[in-house]
């Protein structure tokens, strides 16, 4: 490469959109109305995306567990899916990492308002909007799937627990939950008994997979799981539910 090559692939670089030369962005939801509405979140757009102005994309949203909390938004990259984006992965929906501040829960934050702006500043196929999270988001990937049951297409809990007669209200949502067997963190029976739950329900569309080996860390080969994410991506909201 001659030096004025050299110089106009370095330009043409600096040149490209933000999204596609670089791992997860910083963003801020912050919305006062009544009470304020503020979660910060690392967002990752698909290759394509600004490319094709008219496409709608699938939307993926990951809760991080207790130990990523705080006001450092990097450390919500330490694991799971925006761990594999800053690595550089590529995936072909829109992935959103929000922070939940120190000391407190999933289930006290504006996870629902967020989807919401979401979709009013994002190009978001609404149909095909998931939920997955570990541990702490784990949990909290249940609660969100039975406080807003028409919400989600599908959902993905590693390592969580939940209220057993709350899975009444999601009789029809697709779920694929992961647990390692030798977790003294999050046991086991957190997870087993809302399959038992769902099953009882009448949800036919529920799968667990456990890990006989693992210990809490179940989400490290959830993830890696190459059918996990297509498994997600394959289903959607019915257009008249």
């Amino acid at each position: 490469m001659t030096p004025a090559s050299r110089l106009l692939f370095a330009a043409l670089w600096f040149l490209l959109p933000v999204s596609l030369v670089a791992g997860p962005t910083e963003e801020l939801f912050e919305r006062p109305s009544g009470e304020v509405f503020r979660l910060p979140y690392l967002l990752s757009l698909p290759d394509g995306y600004e490319a094709d102005q008219d496409k709608r994309w699938p939307l993926v949203v990951f809760l991080h567990g207790a130990g990523e909390r705080g006001d450092q938004l990097a450390n919500v990259a330490k694991h799971g899916p925006p761990k594999l984006a800053a690595a550089g992965e590529k995936f072909p929906f829109i992935l959103v990492s929000p922070q939940c501040p120190a000391n407190e829960w999933w289930t006290e934050q504006p996870v629902l308002p967020l989807i919401d702006h979401l979709e009013e500043t994002l190009r978001v196929d609404s149909s095909r909007i998931y939920l997955t999270g570990l541990s702490m988001g784990g949990y909290g990937t249940w609660h969100f799937a039975t406080l807003s049951p028409k919400r989600f297409a599908a959902i993905v809990p590693i390592c969580g627990g939940g209220v057993p007669y709350r899975m009444r209200l999601i009789p029809h949502l697709p779920v694929w939950a992961f647990h390692g067997a030798k977790d003294s963190t999050v046991p086991l029976e957190e997870t087993t008994r809302l399959i038992e739950a769902l099953k009882k329900a009448g949800n036919e569309k529920s799968k667990l997979t456990v890990y006989p080996e693992a210990g809490h860390d179940s989400w490290t080969a959830a993830y890696a799981d190459p059918g996990l994410f297509p498994w997600l991506l394959s289903h959607s909201l019915p257009e008249n539910p």
